[in-house]
């Protein structure tokens, strides 16, 4: 068992913060190229956003089978062979020439970059004692949130220096750093029990989970928000590299510091719970997403920013409460409801750039807001029913 502030401790929670920062952001750094890859491909908005969104489409689908794998291989040995595939198809994205490479590739690397999400929180669960584990996924979560801002800034600022494949270089060298450290100071489990790997089982799981109503809804609520949220940090981007704001990818990468909010939103999601019914505490997570979008209807920068701000905050407090009514209703293999959980929510962010195109191709992104706060208002609905079904239980 490692111990709180142990030696070991410290090794393996740092190897595991490291994965996690190199495969979020490789998840994430195209997403302020977007607008560049279009210019290059000469591609319209929608079609340049299937090399971003087809890498969380594959994560999200990946986690159906990783969670059962695990079970059966080891939790370090998947991590491993996820994280040296994802490395691979990193180098292999710095010599793309064709958009049609750009996605078979980012695709394959979707699958890779499902390891760790799929399997971290579980070797923590059997190798940390209690105190160990409450900081090392405080640690993990933090990391996670981390790699998927640095992967956008770094990416903004090597496209505008330089050539937009350039920033598959650094994270390349960091994926094979991160291999390393989590081959080395990894521990072995000593608190994992392999089972045999069973489809069946597996899937059996699955439908029971979907048939119970209360999860069902949590999972559309979920899949939902990311469905937006996300997407309108890919249509912000067009905007803001058109006139009148004429932004680089540098300034765009910055816009998603608006992020940090987010952290604030996760933190005190406990705290909402404690003061209200958990779907209501989404409810209101969503409201506050309808706010930052409609600020964000003001024709100044300073508004667009406020308001994905607000968003950020709405967004994360929404998801933190989601992620933990998961856990505490499903009645057996919570592991799976988890992952399924996840599986929504990765593919609701790989498919709201389709919903969202024809508002943004009749109005712009008054169409855009236009669009989120129809599916924000769905959502809603989606919370209070759940508060509804909720109380019956």
């Amino acid at each position: 068992m490692i111990e709180y502030k142990s030696p070991a401790f410290y090794r393996s929670s740092f190897a595991l913060c490291l994965a996690a920062v190199v495969v979020f952001a490789n998840l994430h750094l195209l997403q302020p190229l977007l607008p560049v890859l279009s210019r290059e491909f000469m591609l319209t908005p929608l079609q340049t956003n299937w090399a971003y969104s087809v890498g969380t489409l594959a994560l999200g689908l990946s986690l159906l089978v990783y969670a059962a794998l695990s079970d059966a291989w080891g939790r370090k040995k998947l991590l491993l062979l996820t994280l040296v595939g994802m490395t691979l198809t990193t180098l292999a994205l710095t010599q793309v020439e064709s958009f049609a490479a750009l996605v078979c590739l980012r695709a394959l690397q979707g699958l890779f970059l499902g390891g760790l999400p799929a399997v971290a929180i579980a070797y923590m669960g059997e190798e940390y004692s209690k105190p160990a584990l409450v900081a090392a996924v405080g640690f993990y979560i933090s990391a996670n949130s981390l790699g998927g801002i640095s992967g956008r800034l770094m990416a903004g600022a090597l496209a505008d220096i330089g050539h937009w494949q350039w920033v598959f270089w650094p994270v390349a060298v960091l994926g094979i750093l991160c291999c390393y450290l989590v081959w080395r100071y990894l521990p072995a489990a000593n608190g994992f029990v392999a089972k045999p790997f069973r489809l069946r089982q597996a899937l059996a799981d699955n439908l029971f989970h979907l048939r119970q109503p209360v999860l069902l809804l949590t999972y559309l609520i979920g899949g939902l928000n990311f469905f937006i949220f996300l997407n309108q940090y890919t249509y912000i981007a067009f905007l803001l590299s058109d006139a009148p704001y004429n932004l680089s990818s540098f300034w765009i990468g910055l816009l998603f510091v608006t992020y940090f909010t987010g952290t604030v939103g996760s933190a005190i999601s406990g705290k909402v719970a404690l003061k209200l019914p958990v779907p209501l505490g989404m409810a209101l997570g969503v409201v506050i997403l309808m706010l930052g979008t409609l600020v964000t209807l003001g024709s100044s920068l300073l508004l667009i920013v406020a308001g994905f701000f607000i968003n950020a905050f709405g967004f994360f407090l929404t998801h933190s409460l989601a992620s933990s009514w998961v856990n505490q209703c499903a009645s057996r293999a919570k592991a799976s409801a988890s992952a399924l959980y996840l599986v929504f929510y990765y593919v609701g962010a790989s498919s709201g750039g389709i919903y969202l195109q024809p508002f943004w191709h009749w109005l712009g992104w008054n169409g855009i807001v236009i669009g989120a706060l129809l599916m924000y208002g769905v959502t809603l609905l989606l919370c209070v029913w759940l508060w509804q079904r909720s109380r019956l239980k």
